[in-house]
């Protein structure tokens, strides 16, 4: 019977053809440098073929090595979900969740989801990591984490999908401004005012927009910025008016800040959060009551506000400058 590769030498390749880098490899792996690299030799014996070519400064897979670096990501996710078919049978709701969150949702929503899962959950060791969408799918297909929650619409591609919360959009702008004594904002009113978006890559830029139904505000949006925080900065100086999801607004964004937020008139502008997964996953049990429990109090939650904002006082007009 032949020798076969082991999963701790297939998880080795494909860590250094990710990191063209043996020492960030290794520490990937948590193993030392040496440990990796002499299993990658020992791997390339087993198999009589050159995968990776060495230099003092880089490393460069060759074409044989992406091939089977490739086809050894599926290997490693199908041995994962073999144990998790396993730990599931045992308990569906206990164990590691790698759990991803894009950056637009994960400061505002992690502070109000983990006690929650602390509560309804505690046999769950519950592990975060806040990446863009793409690279989170990313992950997501190779196994490298078990769910994430996104923010819809995105091209999820075959995931499923479990939406737990409608989160929508306000106009953000200083006190002064003509549409701050508004009680909601029609998108329309948005036409000619320079808009504040984020830049290329977050997905919270597409929602805003959509939100608003304005394609020309793309051209309105003389700066980007990084993160909502640098959003509602630079609002805050002057520099034009930006939409903020309301669970950014309620976990205090503003705070500090000399600004107004109104709702945006329309019912649908607002994203919908979601929990997505692998469709092979054996972990669904967990993932559909994880978005069940946040639907119920989450859902809980915004009931609340709506029945509050509806018998509140309409606003009173700001002050006229001197």
């Amino acid at each position: 019977m032949r020798n076969l590769p082991t999963l701790r030498q297939l998880r080795f390749l494909v860590a250094v053809v990710e990191r063209r880098h043996f020492s960030a490899a290794a520490e990937d792996c948590l193993v030392s440098q040496s440990t990796l690299s002499a299993a990658i030799q020992e791997l390339e014996e087993l198999l009589g073929v050159r995968l990776l070519e060495r230099s003092k400064r880089k490393v460069i897979p060759t074409a044989i090595g992406l091939e089977l670096a490739a086809r050894a990501e599926t290997l490693l996710r199908d041995a994962e979900e073999l144990v998790e078919a396993a730990d599931s049978a045992r308990d569906p709701l206990s164990g590691a969740l790698h759990l991803g969150v894009i950056p637009t949702i994960g400061p505002f929503l992690a502070p109000r989801i983990m006690p929650i899962f602390r509560e309804k959950f505690s046999d769950l060791k519950v592990f975060l990591r806040e990446e863009q969408s793409a690279q989170l799918l990313a992950r997501l297909k190779s196994g490298q984490i078990d769910a994430a929650i996104f923010a819809l619409p995105y091209p999820c591609d075959d995931m499923e999908t479990a939406e737990f919360a409608s989160d929508r959009f306000y106009v953000v702008c200083p006190p002064r401004h003509r549409l701050a004594a508004r009680k909601n904002v029609p998108p329309q009113e948005l036409a000619g005012e320079d808009l504040l978006l984020l830049e290329e890559g977050h997905c919270l830029r597409d929602h805003a927009l959509a939100a608003c139904a304005l394609e020309g505000a793309r051209r309105n949006a003389g700066f980007q910025g990084t993160s909502l925080h640098t959003l509602v900065q630079m609002a805050a100086n002057g520099l034009g008016v930006t939409l903020v999801p309301e669970m950014a607004v309620v976990s205090g964004i503003l705070r500090g800040l000399d600004l107004s937020s109104v709702p945006l008139a329309e019912e649908g502008a607002a994203r919908k959060i979601a929990l997505i997964w692998r469709p092979s996953s054996n972990r669904k049990v967990l993932f559909r009551s994880l978005a069940a429990v946040l639907r119920q109090d989450l859902g809980a939650g915004l009931e609340k506000r709506d029945a509050a904002e509806a018998n509140a006082p309409a606003p009173h007009p700001p002050p006229a400058p001197h």
